[in-house]
């Protein structure tokens, strides 16, 4: 296959790139189909921060290149400003400054005109966060707490409600941190993000999914209660192992309707060692605060049945190859990964520092919980339930 080298990729080449990448493309995908080099695709989209840049328009007030030729001809025939402005519409200040602008009345030229007019308009505008320096450091505080964009978004709503000047969108904040020509927000921020990357990716980009073994005596989450499906019952939870460097794990508990987590350190995956650090953990909440367990298709919960007599918890394991059914906590697993990188070993960390990273996930605020955190939608739950 040919590549193209050294050369810069034409408009339509990126817009066929940005196609692509709104379509979950990767890099290395985009350039084999454009013919070029990986690292200028990669160039293209990481100068930008992986977010498509917005397709450019004129403004509505702006002189239209029609009005332009107009003003052309008619100084052509010695017309003057004020008779030009009536006859477009427009004010005669507005026909004084275009024509001054562009060569006076002599000079003036109505293809350069707009050319020039077009190229003016790309200069570069200050973002929200650059103008405000109170909204930006109240950012910047929350980003380095690990809060996430959307979650900052949502609180500065609720902690500001009567100040608009307080409030800013969580897609203004996500460009800040990855277009660095923008210079408001410093790139080291990146770092606090839930899944550090040098650029956004499409939502659409696909991800792998690792096998799954059988469960004897699986009970399938096709059996499992309505209720539980549409979260309008508290005490259902979904489970996993999280998987470090050397074979170390974790296991990880959501509670569905509060989005509450629990980390359970663990000294092996096997299943009689998760099932007895399930147990133990699960014996220690309020009574009749887990009823239910879904749970992958992985080995480590083979001893289910033990785990269901000890606690009096059904298990229900999710189809193969369908994380999604696990929504809770599959989420959770990926902003664990902020604070436990992949390649990392796991059984480094004590039962006390699992609790303090859980922690920090259960006191921020959560969008789907109307930006209430899950800690405090827990503590709802279980007055609730005395």
């Amino acid at each position: 296959m040919r590549r193209v080298q050294g050369q810069r990729l034409s408009s339509a080449e990126k817009a066929d790139l940005w196609a692509r990448w709104r379509r979950g493309e990767s890099p290395m995908d985009i350039a084999r189909a454009l013919e070029r080099g990986y690292l200028a695709v990669r160039g293209v989209v990481a100068a930008v921060g992986g977010i498509p840049p917005a397709a450019r328009r004129r403004s509505r007030l702006a002189l239209t290149a029609a009005e332009r030729e107009e003003i052309s001809r008619a100084l052509a025939h010695d017309g003057t400003l004020r008779p030009i402005g009536r006859a477009l519409g427009r004010a005669p200040s507005t026909i004084s400054r275009e024509v001054r602008r562009h060569g006076g009345p002599r000079g003036y030229r109505a293809a350069v005109a707009d050319a020039r007019a077009w190229a003016r308009s790309r200069r570069p505008k200050p973002c929200r966060l650059a103008t405000r320096p109170a909204l930006r450091h109240a950012v910047a505080a929350k980003l380095i707490a690990n809060w996430s964009p959307q979650q900052i978004a949502g609180w500065l709503r609720r902690a500001f409600p009567d100040n608009p000047e307080m409030h800013v969108s969580h897609e203004t904040i996500y460009r800040s941190l990855f277009v660095q020509s923008r210079g408001v927000l410093k790139k080291t921020l990146i770092a606090h993000l839930r899944r550090p990357r040098a650029f956004r990716r499409s939502q659409r980009a696909t991800l792998k999914h690792r096998g799954h073994g059988q469960i004897v005596d699986a009970v399938s989450i096709r059996a499992r209660p309505a209720e539980v499906a549409d979260r309008a019952v508290p005490g259902h939870w979904e489970g996993d192992l999280l998987r470090g460097a050397g074979h170390s794990h974790i296991a990880t508990l959501v509670e569905r309707q509060s989005r509450y987590v629990m980390l359970i350190r663990l000294d092996g995956h096997d299943t009689r060692t998760v099932v007895r650090a399930l147990t133990h953990r699960v014996q220690r909440l309020p009574h009749g605060l887990m009823t239910s367990l879904t749970w992958d298709r992985g080995p480590e919960l083979a001893a289910h049945k033990a785990f269901s007599i000890a606690t009096n918890v059904q298990v229900y394991f999710c189809d193969p190859r369908s994380p999604w059914q696990r929504g809770s906590n599959e989420n959770t697993n990926g902003l664990l990964r902020q604070y436990f990188p992949k390649g990392m070993p796991l059984s480094q960390y004590t039962q006390a520092k699992l609790d303090a990273v859980a922690n920090q996930l259960n006191t921020r605020p959560r969008k789907t919980l109307g930006y209430q955190t899950p800690a405090e939608k827990l503590a709802e739950i279980v007055a609730a339930t005395d």
